[in-house]
């Protein structure tokens, strides 16, 4: 199994330091890959997400790859359908060079109906927002020049160019447990789950495994964890591993930099030998 740890961007304890310092140790830990979330803008009396101190996902990336070597970098998840694809294409293929070739795009549709309407991107069209965003950004990545007819995103490209194309082609894990988000996983490179049990996850697997049985097809999930519960992370690590999950991703709560530094130590050992 693989293991994957988040970046402390969000909260009272993001900042550079720790950023640097998280991404350092997981390195060092063996860790398979760092992640971020993300959030734009978000309610002010929202009880989720809890804070809305969120450091930019891309540019904390960027960040976290100029300390590193090995570990890849992995969103978990950028809310694709509230981004101009274009921009993002180039942000996205210039990290993957500077990176040597180490980003993976974990991407959903998103959910907080307020964050759309202060972008003015309608909640309603998400959905095909999402799969005409991947579709233009994969365009972009791969033909040079490039020409895309689009419908729901504004743009107008016929025979232009954008560089640099990606060194490496950049995996694309969809986020999300509806019916809907499976079946754009299943199109794409993996499927990036949260909040799933291991009772729900081996459903989800026997799905996925039916119609994508090879390894090149990564199912991942994503946890919560903090200095009290991670005591009890291995028997679930395990279950995880019995249930046919390859990747887990662990999203340390602690609020302070050093709880966190040590939560993800003993989450790394909880994973050894799975």
């Amino acid at each position: 199994m693989q293991l994957g740890i988040h970046l402390p961007h969000i909260g009272r304890k993001a900042g550079p330091d720790s950023i640097r310092r998280a991404a350092i140790q997981a390195e060092e830990l063996g860790f398979d890959d760092v992640w971020v979330s993300e959030h734009i803008i978000v309610p002010r009396d929202a009880p989720y997400p809890p804070s809305a101190n969120f450091w930019d996902p891309v540019l904390t990336l960027t960040w976290a790859a100029a300390f590193t070597t090995r570990v890849r970098l992995g969103t978990s998840v950028l809310v694709l359908p509230l981004r101009h694809p274009l921009p993002l294409a180039k942000e996205l293929a210039t990290l993957q060079n500077l990176s040597g070739g180490r980003l993976i795009l974990g991407a959903g549709v998103g959910w907080l109906e307020p964050e759309f309407d202060a972008l003015g991107v309608p909640f309603k069209q998400r959905g095909r927002r999402m799969d005409e965003g991947l579709a233009m950004m994969r365009a972009v990545w791969t033909q040079d020049p490039v020409s895309f007819d689009s419908k729901w995103i504004p743009a107008k490209i016929q025979a232009m160019r954008s560089q640099p194309l990606p060194v490496a082609p950049i995996p694309i894990w969809i986020g999300g447990s509806s019916d809907a988000a499976i079946r754009r996983a299943l199109r794409l490179d993996g499927w990036h789950g949260s909040r799933v049990s291991p009772e729900q996850a081996a459903g989800v697997v026997r799905r996925l495994r039916a119609e994508r049985p090879g390894e090149d097809f990564t199912i991942s999930i994503r946890v919560n964890c903090n200095a009290q519960n991670v005591t009890g992370m291995r028997d679930a690590l395990s279950a995880y591993s019995d249930a046919g999950i390859q990747h887990i991703m662990a999203a340390p709560e602690d609020r302070d930099i050093d709880t966190y530094l040590a939560t993800a130590r003993a989450f790394r050992r909880a994973g050894q030998g799975l």
